[in-house]
């Protein structure tokens, strides 16, 4: 299948880029599922013996069912047909995972991420099996193909908009936000062909079985324990690395303090400036604060005396506040 890449990713990234860089706080697990569809969908060199084609993750009601194929459940949504395709569902993922990772916080959210994609596509299975048995809709359901993460963005826009009380514009159209799902879901059908309508169905259905089970159940459920017991584990490493180049770099510019316990620096670290009392890096030979020389003998005692006493006190704290703004 030609899927003409390369005009609309470059679009994607650097809108993607352009949101993240205006956080104060970078949602990771958002990122890291951009990064995912985006991966799965170029299928890179060193990942085509990795992951199956597309032809091997269809989900397929019929399929899974009698061959008990559950890696069509699981890896259907992370794969799309075309560059269009992925664009606009990683655009709708990108805004409403910011929105719902930051609120949420990323623990949680993966959880609820998980659970909404489970829950999305056995609701759908179960729909379509539901409809053969009582409606012999076999051919138009059962038998149905369908890949992408529309499901879960369904389901998580119906999270986002649970208690919203304002209105949303749908294609055009002005709705409450409660209801967006329901309209989008409607409009898509009729003017988008080739859309899985039990697919997005299935999410929408999904986001409220979530909210209900949500009211029903106070704390924290295993899944948001048992990733914020991975997410731990991970900055646990990072932490150290990050410590490890900050001391470093700590060390090298030669930043001190001025007039203070030398309880956090050894004496063999810095030396003290005898006209400012800043402590200075030993790897420095004059004052950063006020350009005396270290010395050691007479001559240096007196020229550090002689310049502390032509630094007047408001120009010397001014020198301060210039070296600790940096």
């Amino acid at each position: 299948m030609e899927r003409g890449r390369g005009r609309m990713l470059p679009l994607l990234a650097l809108h993607a880029a352009s949101e993240y860089y205006g956080l104060e706080w970078k949602p990771p697990v958002t990122a890291g599922l951009l990064a995912a569809n985006t991966l799965i969908y170029l299928r890179p060199r060193f990942l085509q013996s990795v992951l199956p084609s597309i032809d091997e993750v269809w989900f397929n009601p019929h399929l899974i069912l009698k061959h008990r194929d559950v890696k069509r459940f699981f890896l259907s949504p992370f794969y799309h047909v075309g560059e269009s395709h992925l664009v606009y569902n990683m655009m709708s993922l990108l805004w409403k995972g910011i929105q719902l990772e930051t609120s949420m916080g990323s623990a949680e959210f993966a959880s609820m991420v998980t659970a909404l994609l489970c829950m999305s596509q056995g609701i759908t299975l179960l729909l379509s099996k539901s409809l053969l048995l009582f409606f012999d809709y076999e051919k138009a359901y059962y038998s149905e193909y369908a890949v992408g993460f529309s499901g879960v963005l369904f389901a998580m826009k119906v999270v986002l908009n649970s208690q919203s009380e304002n209105y949303s514009y749908v294609h055009g159209v002005v709705v409450p936000s409660r209801f967006a799902a329901w309209a989008e879901l409607i409009l898509i059908q009729m003017f988008v062909p080739g859309v899985s309508f039990l697919g997005h169905l299935g999410g929408i259905l999904a986001g409220f079985l979530y909210l209900r089970l949500k009211r029903t159940y106070s704390g924290s459920d295993p899944l948001t324990i048992l990733f914020r017991g991975f997410i731990g584990a991970l900055r646990w490493p990072v932490g150290i690395v990050g410590d490890f180049f900050r001391s470093r770099q700590r060390r090298i510019s030669g930043r001190g303090t001025v007039g203070g316990s030398r309880t956090r620096r050894t004496v063999s670290d810095t030396w003290r400036c005898q006209a400012c009392t800043y402590d200075n890096s030993i790897w420095l030979n004059i004052c950063e604060m006020c350009g005396t020389s270290q010395g050691g003998n007479g001559f240096s005692s007196r020229q550090s005396s002689n310049r502390s006493r032509d630094l007047s006190l408001e120009e010397l704290r001014t020198r301060r506040v210039e070296r600790f703004g940096r």
